[in-house]
């Protein structure tokens, strides 16, 4: 009977035994078929995801240092903005030895006033061979970006090179009539921007390109030592108000050559602060001439010393080679050579002013920067105005002035001529010799003498004045 009642209680102990038992293997399956699931989207989650930082990216470049623009997002349409991708490519040109930016042909880019700036490794080339263009609009020019448009800064061992322009529609800038239009109804910068500037920099080369149209200066070196520009061109129409062709200013150690010019002002401009320049085999028309100056202005010291101008062709200017000075400047003038000139149709073709004014009236003042040694030799060809006029001041008089071998004819004859005075030379307070051949005949009484020992009137002024220029 025992045996009998418990086997009901064994039957239902065993069959719980079994339920749990189907229960426990449910579940663990359950949780194999859960975590099967799982792990590929972990997969695929540890794939997408990288585990550390980015590499960063490579700059883009067609080969090994050379970075074209429309690799760093160029458009090339002439209206996009592409000033970012110009700065980007310069950047990484500048961290490689030997980089080189590249500007395509066949393609016009739109670049806002940009500083390109150094040190960089040696050897940077920009190659232009495309066109660059400035913005049209004068409003659309920065307030903080007014004395340039392409600024080279603490750069070293640079070219600029190619057969490409860089245009700086200037000509809104020259058109009073745009000019007010636009001043009535958007911000107007006071001043007018120079197309292409060095500024403390050192052996720079610019050449093969065309500069066309700036608002001011095309070229300009500041504060620079070691520049050659060889074969370009510059060009902008006779109108155009203060669109210098290259301009100097605290620049030594500089050559200029095989180039044409033709602007609204000087084609050259040396200025205080620049010695040791070589201008040679230069074509300048229109325009006002190569000059020296102005210097002075304001009581200002000015130092120039040790500038060779030869082989060139001045035509359709308002003077040919000049020296232009304001009155009540101080400092030094000195070793000027300008041989083997080709002048036509140049109003007058030598000139020194002591008494440059730019506005109607300039007050009188006794004080003058000194100038001496000052050589003019074949010097050749037409004027429409004056042959030579050399005024110096009457308390520094310029010394050591020779004339040699001028042979200058009015370009209509002596009829065209308005004046008798107009068909002579004329020098005033001005010490030197002459050599002929010299036409018109008055150049050869045009200098005063010095005496038998040399000694020029109060040249103890201009040599006090040398302790001023330690150059």
């Amino acid at each position: 009977m025992k045996i009998i009642k418990s086997s009901p209680l064994l039957a239902m102990l065993i069959g719980f035994i079994i339920i749990a038992a189907a229960i426990s293997t449910i579940s663990v399956e359950g949780r194999k078929h859960h975590v099967k699931r799982i792990k590929p989207k972990h997969r695929r989650h540890s794939k997408d995801t990288p585990t550390g930082s980015p590499a960063p990216a490579p700059y883009p470049s067609t080969h090994d240092g050379v970075f074209d623009i429309l690799s760093f997002g160029a458009k090339g349409d002439g209206v996009s903005d592409d000033s970012k991708a110009l700065v980007g490519a310069w950047k990484a040109a500048c961290k490689v030895v030997g980089g080189k930016v590249e500007i395509p042909a066949g393609k016009e880019f739109m670049v806002k006033a940009v500083t390109l700036q150094g040190p960089c490794k040696e050897e940077t080339v920009v190659q232009i061979e495309g066109t660059l263009v400035a913005p049209a609009k004068i409003g659309s020019w920065p307030k903080s970006s007014l004395f340039q448009w392409l600024n080279f800064k603490w750069v070293s061992h640079v070219t600029i090179q190619g057969s490409g322009t860089l245009d700086a529609r200037g000509y809104n800038w020259w058109n009073l009539d745009n000019y007010q239009t636009q001043k009535r109804n958007k911000y107007i910068p006071p001043m007018k921007p120079t197309a292409l500037r060095f500024y403390s920099s050192g052996n720079v080369t610019v050449r093969d390109i065309s500069i066309v149209n700036s608002p001011l200066c095309h070229l300009k070196f500041d504060d620079s030592d070691g520049v050659k520009v060889n074969n370009i061109t510059i060009s902008s129409p006779e109108n155009s108000p203060n669109t210098d062709g290259i301009h100097l200013q605290n620049t030594r150690n500089v050559e200029i050559q095989h180039s044409n010019i033709a602007c609204g002002d000087d084609c050259v401009s040396i200025q205080t602060g620049s010695s040791n320049v070589h201008i040679h085999h230069i074509s300048c028309g229109p325009g006002h001439g190569i000059s020296i100056g102005s210097l002075g202005k304001d009581e200002t010291v000015a130092c120039v010393s040790d500038i060779i101008v030869e082989d060139i062709s001045i035509q359709n200017t308002l003077a040919g080679v000049r020296i232009k000075t304001w009155q009540g400047g101080l400092g030094v003038v000195k070793n000027l050579t300008f041989s083997n000139i080709q002048v036509t149709d140049v109003q007058v073709p030598i000139v020194i002013d002591q008494y440059y004014c730019d506005k109607s009236k300039c007050k009188n003042q006794t004080g003058a920067v000194s100038i001496s040694n000052v050589k003019y030799n074949n010097i050749v060809g037409s004027f429409t105005a004056q042959p030579v006029r050399i005024a110096c001041s009457n308390n520094v008089p310029c010394m050591d002035v020779d004339l040699i071998d001028i042979r200058l004819r009015p370009s209509g004859g002596i009829r065209g001529l308005q004046t008798h005075q107009q068909q002579h030379a004329l020098c005033w307070n001005s010490y030197g010799k002459t050599q002929g051949p010299l036409v018109p005949s008055s150049i050869g009484y045009c200098l005063k003498k010095s005496n038998i020992d040399g000694y020029y009137p109060k040249r103890f002024i201009a040599s006090s004045q040398e302790k001023l220029c330690p150059l």
